[in-house]
């Protein structure tokens, strides 16, 4: 494996727009991804303003690898009194895998959110079928904490979605 070039997580801007659109509508990112989510170029950019307006509560970032976009992940407060978010729409482009950019995104956000913004618990969840993301969330520190069963419609059928969580405490420094 090459290098991990410099990877950087930062919020979104408006001139993400479409980088952000194009990448959650490619062929090998959108069939893994939410299937009831708000597809549209409108509903990203309403995204990226909540970003800026409630940067505490609510997050799109773009993931660069040697300054070029190549990724996308979000973040939601799902409970303000317990201090948990939800982790959302982890997206690298197909030309981007394999390098450790993923992993390495992913752990800027989590110390972003524990450390920066003093949450205690992230938790995701991951469709079944998604073999990669579930390796991915294993190996950046994620616990698997249950399935639930056949949960999501997608296409003719059922899939189960795999849940993880990760505590402040279980953060590597």
């Amino acid at each position: 494996m090459s290098a991990l070039p410099e990877v950087v997580l930062r919020r979104a801007r408006p001139d993400d727009v479409g980088f952000l659109f194009e990448l959650t509508s490619h062929a090998d990112i959108d069939p893994f991804l939410s299937a009831g989510r708000d597809r549209g170029a409108d509903a990203i950019t309403a995204d990226i303003e909540r970003s800026d307006a409630e940067p505490e509560s609510f997050g799109v970032f773009v993931i660069e690898a040697d300054g070029e976009r190549v990724g996308t992940v979000r973040f939601a407060l799902a409970n303000r009194r317990s201090a948990i978010a939800d982790l959302t729409q982890l997206a690298l482009h197909p030309d981007a895998r394999g390098r450790g950019i993923a992993d390495e995104a992913a752990r800027r956000l989590q110390r972003h959110l524990i450390r920066d913004l003093g949450l205690h618990r992230l938790q995701l969840e991951v469709y079944a079928f998604n073999e990669r993301a579930l390796a991915h969330a294993e190996r950046v520190g994620f616990r698997r904490e249950g399935v639930r069963r056949m949960a999501y419609r997608r296409g003719d059928g059922w899939v189960d979605g795999v849940l993880f969580g990760l505590v402040a405490e279980d953060l590597e420094d």
